[in-house]
């Protein structure tokens, strides 16, 4: 898979050339670029590209932290509750 096809909009590659971008605002970025992948397109592989080419060079963005995040497999449930 290419980096175009990775970030077809270009809106992770734009959120790295924000000076002074928050947390917040990468995330929502990060919601709208997985909003506009089709269905069933490999999310994760694009993610661990994105995360690839611009994290490495950018290790303190708050858009590596985002994606980082996405990755990062989610906790195991547990019971709540009573009996």
């Amino acid at each position: 898979m290419t980096l175009g096809e990775a970030d077809p909009k270009g809106l992770i590659r734009e959120s790295y050339r924000i000076d002074g971008i928050t947390a917040g605002e990468c995330r929502s970025i990060f919601v709208d670029w997985a909003l506009s992948l089709p269905a069933g397109s490999g999310f994760a592989e694009r993610a661990r590209i994105l995360l690839t080419v611009y994290g490495d060079d950018a290790p303190g963005h708050p858009m590596t932290a985002v994606l980082a995040e996405a990755l990062a497999a989610p906790d195991t449930p547990r019971r709540r509750g009573g009996r």
